[in-house]
């Protein structure tokens, strides 16, 4: 490949291995979309819990969902994605901070999990059970939030992102999640490593060549739906393409964002723009907390102590705090 071939791909810099986001664009099929590759970032969250494995990966998956979706905010604030379900992992919780900080956790019960492993029931879907999935932008307390919520219905988190997007945004969207561990040589442990990438059909300004979805873009509803609604022939080759990807491709620590992008979509011309970098990192301190512990009346207080402090640990980062409770009585 020429010089000026790989420039005008975005293709002449160095590859993106890991903890990054690469924004691409395939103009000639009309989609846009994101890829990740995660290890470092994610294994700290994952193992910060000592998460039974299937709980790991299931959070690891919402971990790189999360990174595809919040990812494309152009502004400073939080993206949060978040579950309540009644599965054994009752919650997910993860927050990115932008532009690039990232912090995850689950809340599972451990009886449930365990019969669920006795079952053989540990699929994603299986594990989150039925409840809802929302996606929560927040830019910060001048300005009002927005949500967006979809209902889980035994569901895994990438038919659930596709529904997401269909309903909320009606958008054509593909996602592919992966998140597997891998043996190191010269680390004891495994290491968890993730990929994913999310594909739109969003033609550069705004000309569509494809209809929007019809009624709330749910197919599956037979008040709104579109019998005759038929998908953009770019749109079905973009997105075929997209199925191919196996998850070894997605996890391999030696198949770049850059390099699986241009295996797909070579052929009509793949454009990759400046990753961004993830970092894990959480946004709790002392003063936040002993903030919101001013806002408990002296009876909480009082009920919060323990040997004469009160403690106070982060879910995310497991960090613990500890105060004088003296120094939130009030008169």
């Amino acid at each position: 490949m020429t010089e000026d071939f790989l420039k005008a791909a975005g293709l002449d810099r160095e590859e993106s291995l890991s903890d990054s986001v690469v924004p691409f664009a395939v103009e000639g099929l009309d989609v846009r979309g994101r890829s990740v590759k995660m290890d470092e970032a994610l294994h700290t969250i994952l193992t910060r819990h000592d998460y039974p494995t299937p709980v790991a990966r299931l959070l690891g998956e919402a971990i790189v969902l999360a990174s595809l979706v919040g990812s494309s905010l152009k502004f400073e604030g939080r993206f949060i994605l978040q579950t309540q379900t009644d599965g054994p992992v009752s919650m997910i919780v993860v927050d990115l901070q932008t532009p690039n900080g990232l912090r995850g956790y689950a809340r599972f019960d451990e009886v449930a999990l365990s019969e669920a492993a006795e079952k053989g029931a540990l699929s994603p879907e299986e594990l989150l059970g039925k409840g809802i999935l929302a996606m929560t932008i927040d830019q910060g307390e001048m300005t009002e939030r927005y949500q967006g919520i979809v209902q889980l219905d035994g569901d895994g988190l990438e038919d659930v992102a596709h529904r997401y997007f269909m309903q909320s945004e009606q958008i054509p969207t593909k996602v592919r999640l992966a998140v597997a561990q891998f043996s190191e040589k010269g680390k004891a442990a495994d290491q968890w490593r993730a990929g994913g990438i999310l594909l739109q059909h969003l033609p550069a300004h705004g000309e569509r060549a494809m209809a929007d979805l019809p009624g709330d873009g749910n197919f599956d509803n037979p008040e709104t739906a579109d019998t005759d609604f038929e998908p953009e022939n770019n749109w079905v080759e973009a997105s075929a393409l997209l199925e191919t990807v196996d998850d070894h491709e997605l996890v391999d620590p030696q198949v770049s964002s850059e390099r699986l992008l241009f295996r797909l979509y070579h052929e009509t011309g793949v454009r990759v723009f400046e990753p961004m970098v993830l970092e894990e990192k959480c946004g709790c301190n002392a003063d936040k907390i002993e903030a919101m512990l001013e806002q408990f009346s002296n009876e909480d207080i009082d009920s919060m102590v323990v040997d004469g402090d009160i403690e106070v640990v982060c879910e995310f980062c497991s960090t613990a705090y500890h105060f004088n409770p003296h120094l939130f009585l009030k008169d």
